[in-house]
């Protein structure tokens, strides 16, 4: 079992989607008395790599390494083993690799920590991604008990799926992207919910992206997010 965290801002990741390592700060920056966690996913990681990783612990905020890992399993080990030195928090993989892959994502992502003395880090398994318009029951159900054998400490999955997770896992971390503030443009994703929606479904960690981003004010945009994760808690 992984405990939520107790405190609205962590309970708060920022999506950095930028290929511009100083941008990312930057916004992190901005955010990051509302926000405690920053997300790094393919792109800024792709641009800037292990640095990035270290930038944004430096200025003091939990990685959350969205890279979504998915080949054979001695690969994904490997791979694991690597960021898990680094120290990021947590690391996502998807579930769709099976049962094997997962469970070489969570001994190698330890074993790096381990080894570099690191706090004990969380493996991520992505079980539908929210841009689909909708996913099987079955198919969830069959993600999350591979996720949950592997020993995952915690999936990502969309709000909408929230119920049949925690009726199935009650005790799993969830992470749930796609959230959006009440009027704000859905863009490309299909399966969305406000903050409070998510939270009060049973979400652990909502990820904001372009909601504060995008937003003329992006302090006062995460600021507004926090109070309502914090009223919903």
């Amino acid at each position: 079992m992984h405990t939520s965290p107790t405190n609205a801002r962590d309970r708060l990741a920022i999506a950095l989607d930028t290929s511009d390592l100083g941008a990312a700060l930057a916004l992190a920056k901005t955010v990051q008395p509302s926000i405690g966690v920053a997300k790094v996913g393919l792109q800024l990681f792709s641009a800037a790599g292990h640095s990035a990783v270290r930038a944004i612990q430096d200025i003091g905020m939990d990685v959350f390494l969205d890279v979504k890992l998915h080949d054979i399993p001695n690969t994904v080990y490997g791979a694991s083993t690597v960021l898990g030195s680094l120290g990021v928090q947590y690391l996502t993989v998807h579930a769709a690799g099976g049962k094997a892959m997962l469970q070489a994502a969570v001994k190698g992502l330890q074993e790096g920590a381990d080894a570099a003395d690191m706090p004990a880090p969380t493996v991520l398994a992505v079980t539908v991604l929210t841009s689909a318009p909708d996913a099987s029951p079955a198919l969830l159900s069959e993600r999350l008990t591979d996720a949950v054998t592997a020993k995952c400490g915690g999936i990502v999955c969309a709000a909408t799926d929230l119920p049949v997770i925690r009726s199935k896992a009650s005790d799993i971390l969830t992470v749930v992207p796609g959230i959006r503030p009440a009027g704000s443009p859905v863009h490309d994703q299909q399966r969305i919910a406000t903050p409070a929606e998510a939270i009060r479904a049973g979400a652990n960690i909502l990820v904001i992206g372009r909601a504060v981003a995008a937003a003329e004010d992006p302090t006062a945009a995460a600021a507004a997010i926090a109070a309502e994760v914090a009223q919903a808690i």
